[in-house]
Parts: C-alpha cells; sequence; structure tokens
C-alpha cells in the first residue's frame, strides 16, 4: 500500500493551490449547494477566502500536488464571554471577519473543514482541527471558536438541536461524531446557534432543491439539511434556518 506524503500548505502558497483548493471545496459542499445562499456567504465568504489566504490551510498529497482536505477561517475581534456569541453562528462570523474594525483580530473563528470523497476516514478531518489549534497559537489568538455544523444531524431533521447536542452513545460519549471529534480534541462545547445559516428563497429554488412541487404552507424536508424547510406558499418563499453548535477552544 502507497504511503501518502503530506504537507499543510496555505491558499497563498500559489495561484494553482488557491484554484484547486475552490474546485475540491467545491465538489464537497455540491450536495449542500443551497447553504450558499445565505446572504453572509453570497456577500463575504469568497473575499474572506482570498483575503486572508495564508490562514486558509489546504493538505496537499506531495506525490498528486493536489489538495486532499481543506480547513477555512477567518480572523475576528471579540471580547465578549463564549456564552454570548450569537444565535447567527456561522452567518455572524462571516459578516463580522468582513468588517475591518479597528481592533486587532483576538479570535479565530473556523468556517469549514472539507475532506476530498476518497480520503474520507482517514482521520483527516481531525488532523485538521489540530491545524487549526496550531495556527491560532502560531497567530496569538487567545481562542479557536467553530459553529460546528453536526454530521448526523441530518439524520434526525425532526430533533431539536438542543436535545441532539445532549444525546450520547454507549460509552457515554457525544453522539455525534463531528461534536465528538471537537470534545476529544479540548473543545467544550458552548451551546446552540439556532440560525446559524439562513436561507430564504422563492418557492422555484427550494422545488429544484428537494425535488417536488409543494401543495400546501409546511414543513419539507430537504436531504443533507439538518431541519426542514418552511415552505409558505402566500409569500411564495420557503425559509431554512439551519442550527449550529458553537464550540471553543483556549489557545
Amino acid at each position: 500500500m502507497a504511503i501518502e506524503r503530506l504537507t499543510v500548505q496555505s491558499r497563498a502558497s500559489s495561484a494553482g493551490l488557491r484554484e484547486a483548493a475552490r474546485t475540491l471545496e467545491d465538489l464537497v459542499w455540491e450536495p449542500f449547494g443551497f447553504l450558499s445562499h445565505t446572504e453572509a456567504h453570497r456577500a463575504h465568504y469568497a473575499d474572506i477566502l482570498d483575503d486572508h489566504a495564508d490562514l486558509q490551510l489546504c493538505l496537499v498529497d506531495e506525490e498528486s500536488e493536489s489538495p486532499i482536505a481543506l480547513a477555512n477561517c477567518v480572523p475576528i475581534a471579540y471580547d465578549r464571554a463564549w456564552e454570548d456569541l450569537p444565535q447567527e453562528g456561522w452567518d455572524w462570523l462571516v459578516e463580522t471577519g468582513a468588517k475591518r474594525g479597528a481592533r486587532p483580530a483576538n479570535v479565530l473563528g473556523a468556517l469549514a473543514v472539507s475532506v476530498a470523497p476518497d480520503h474520507r476516514g482517514k482521520g483527516y478531518a481531525q488532523r485538521m482541527i489540530r491545524e487549526l489549534k496550531g495556527l491560532a497559537t502560531r497567530g496569538g489568538f487567545d481562542a479557536l471558536v467553530v459553529p460546528v455544523r453536526p454530521s448526523a444531524k441530518s439524520e434526525h431533521p425532526h430533533v431539536a438541536m438542543q436535545d441532539y447536542v445532549g444525546w450520547r452513545n454507549g460509552r457515554g460519549d457525544c453522539f455525534d461524531p463531528w461534536l465528538r471529534s471537537h470534545v476529544v480534541q479540548g473543545a467544550r462545547i458552548i451551546g446552540t446557534c439556532e440560525r446559524s445559516m439562513v436561507v430564504e428563497e422563492p418557492l422555484a429554488f427550494w422545488e429544484t432543491w428537494i425535488g417536488r412541487r409543494f401543495e400546501a404552507s409546511a414543513p419539507y424536508l430537504l436531504p443533507g439539511a439538518l431541519v426542514p424547510v418552511d415552505v409558505d406558499l402566500e409569500r411564495r418563499t420557503g425559509l431554512y434556518e439551519e442550527p449550529n453548535v458553537w464550540v471553543g477552544y483556549r489557545i
């Protein structure tokens, strides 16, 4: 079996790596492409990755010179208690990071960890968490905060996130694999952020994603979504409010 030789590089390393990272991220998140339609994502996400290219980490296979895992983040200035992190979660992190205020950034906010489909199950997602922690340490940040998108929550779309966070497996650990990975590496679960990613779009948008016509105003299940989409026929819109879970690492 061939041994993979891996290095960690930033998107700033080369134009080729930057483009390859974009391609990989698009591939990984294609099934959840509806999430790219939050106002914050559309307005700021691409600019953040370019403006802070030196902070966007790529795990690169030296043989193929291709990225196989990514960790994206944004620096922010935050001086309040962790418990005060807002319900707007991911969208807030992006909007805050896009503002260039006078105060120096003291917290690193993780935005996404992406692993190529044919490299999953090898511990690379967990490695990218460690790489983000190392980046925060080297950068002199006080903390790393993450609005976590629990990986198995889509299998339980009708369960409140507040309840889901409390689920335990047979060993008494966090039920959700991705939340568990963070806790194992020293994260503290802070609480839920109930409106972390908000997408409001016309019915036609959601009919395309869900693959059916809507006959009544009601919640509808969307593959890969953590909660149902609320469809309002009178307003001709569908509203998706994705809850995530704030976790934090002291650096």
